[in-house]
């Protein structure tokens, strides 16, 4: 039998796209992790049906979670309900996936759209790893003779994208400008070293990755992967990660994304 993924994870955004299928693969798995906190920001919003109806199906497994990452109190809140659910026992992994993109170029951007997404999409992940990072030592410290870091252990996994890549932009900007989507996820990227230098001393592990172009709502239909291929390939890497990942940020295939 393979080993487990891991005990409990937290999967943010996961009423749609890549957080949905992250959920449902997860849960297919046969090495499940035994708990499994999805969190959305409309629980009961016409949006999240279909999370509902998987929750439905693996009642034992799934526990959906109100979790707007743009409130602190819904952050606080969520904490205290996956604690309590933990029973005494750590939290393992954070997919940090809640995010929005506002495709624009310079002149179709002002403060408003870089306010908003930078908000969500960095200050949301910081905010996440801060309220949670209690649980995530618990977790870290159930493996007393393990000194090593992985995903079956202790981490954090925020989804970036090539797109954030200063070293990259040329080869790609022209296709995709979208200022506030780049700026905010390079942004994302350097929380994610500095949480990996921060939580170094806790035995937690922190990279970014990429999930590829991939047909959602966001990455549009004419992407090159789905959403089963994309979380396929992502599934490998979390599980294969190790304390040498920690800080980089890697694609859907395992391979390195230079800053």
């Amino acid at each position: 039998m393979a080993s487990r993924i891991c005990d409990s994870v937290l999967v943010t955004g996961s009423n749609r796209g890549i957080g949905l299928e992250l959920v449902r693969q997860l849960v297919n798995s046969p090495s499940s992790p035994f708990q499994i906190f999805a969190g959305c920001r409309d629980p009961n919003g016409p949006r999240a049906q279909e999370l509902q109806e998987l929750a439905q199906k693996h009642q034992d497994v799934i526990t959906v979670v109100q979790l707007n990452t743009d409130s602190v109190t819904s952050i606080t809140e969520a904490s205290k309900l996956v604690e309590a659910r933990l029973n005494g026992r750590g939290l393992n992994v954070i997919i940090n996936n809640a995010g929005v993109n506002i495709p624009g170029s310079l002149a179709e951007t002002g403060k408003q759209e870089m306010v908003d997404v930078y908000t969500t999409n960095v200050v949301g992940p910081m905010l996440i790893a801060k309220n949670f990072h209690p649980l995530l030592c618990k977790a870290a410290a159930q493996f007393p003779h393990q000194t090593s870091m992985s995903c079956n252990r202790s981490a954090i996994i925020n989804v970036s994208t090539l797109l954030s890549s200063i070293t990259r932009c040329p080869e790609n900007f022209s296709m995709s400008p979208m200022y506030p989507y780049r700026v905010s996820k390079a942004a994302l990227n350097m929380l994610t070293r500095c949480l990996a230098e921060d939580f170094k001393k806790d035995g937690i592990l922190v990279m970014a990755l990429h999930p590829g172009w991939v047909q959602t709502e966001m990455g549009g239909p004419q992407a090159y992967l789905t959403t089963a291929e994309s979380i396929s390939g992502m599934m490998k890497v979390i599980t294969s990660v190790t304390e040498k990942d920690s800080g980089t940020l890697l694609d859907w295939e395992g391979k390195n994304i230079p800053w």
